[in-house]
């Protein structure tokens, strides 16, 4: 799960658009993963995009990038990725994370967010502290 952002709020609300880079890297230096699903949701969680068909092959140490351009608004301030994938053997997790780059009138902003796994659901007696 990658939380990224097709624009964030500026002054009095404006929305100031945001390109989104989103890099999958294979962490693992001896053996490749597969990619089997890279999914874009919008800020109510419903999907807008798959970037791949079929699935992807990453070798060891290579990266991949799919990007969401600056004028592509569709996925609001919620937007997020959800990114399958799977191995034949132990490997070491990918490293999953997106940068967001804005230019408008002048100004530019640029950050970066990380995914995190999706492991487990937790329940609610462990929410609470019980």
């Amino acid at each position: 799960y990658v939380p990224v952002y097709s624009h964030i709020y500026v002054r009095d609300g404006a929305p100031h658009l945001l390109g989104i880079s989103l890099s999958i890297r294979n962490s693992d230096s001896e053996r490749a993963i597969t990619v089997t699903s890279v999914r874009y949701y919008d800020t109510k969680g419903k999907p807008i995009q798959e970037y791949i068909e079929g699935q992807l092959e990453l070798g060891p140490l290579e990266t991949t990038t799919f990007l969401v351009e600056q004028s592509d608004i569709r996925g609001g301030s919620g937007a997020n990725f959800i990114v399958a994938w799977k191995s034949d053997s132990a490997v070491y997790e990918p490293i999953i994370e997106a940068v967001m780059i804005g230019h408008a009138e002048g100004e530019s902003i640029s950050f970066k967010s990380i995914g995190r796994p999706l492991a487990q659901r937790i329940e609610p007696a462990a929410i609470e502290g019980e």
